[in-house]
């Protein structure tokens, strides 16, 4: 069905393993596939407190994190970028000529009404076809 597949994930979460069967089965002979984790800088006043070697520990952490998340998954390749959530999953789709997101969500609520959740704003804006996996509760 698709050719390339974006799979976003946060290394703090358990649908990785879910979202990736998922690509599997949505993906035509011969497709891509990425894992992409956006990495968050420190926000606000906290950053005046992480000196730069802190902040690229962070995220050579992060790094080993989403390749260890990979072991075992073989025509995945893995994506690290810095950013905030949703704009960079979405630009990154676009950029890279991506024709299908799939990802995970959780169970929405009260706050994911007035500001939504980082699916819930990719399902809105990315400009291809958006599998979002909710996990049982």
């Amino acid at each position: 069905m698709y050719h390339k597949i974006l799979v976003p994930m946060a290394l703090d979460h358990g649908v990785s393993t879910h979202t990736l069967e998922i690509a599997n089965a949505l993906r035509v002979k011969g497709a891509q596939v990425f894992a992409l984790h956006v990495h968050e800088a420190p926000q606000g006043s906290v950053s005046a407190y992480l000196d730069e070697e802190t902040v690229a520990a962070g995220f050579e952490k992060a790094r080993a994190g989403l390749e260890d998340k990979l072991s075992g998954q073989p025509g995945v390749t893995p994506v690290i970028v810095k950013g905030h959530s949703a704009r960079t999953i979405i630009d990154y789709a676009e950029a890279n000529g991506v024709d299908c997101i799939v990802m995970g969500s959780h169970k929405p609520g009260l706050s994911d009404y007035f500001l939504g959740s980082t699916a819930a704003r990719v399902v809105r804006h990315a400009s291809c076809a958006v599998h979002v996996h909710r996990a049982p509760s």
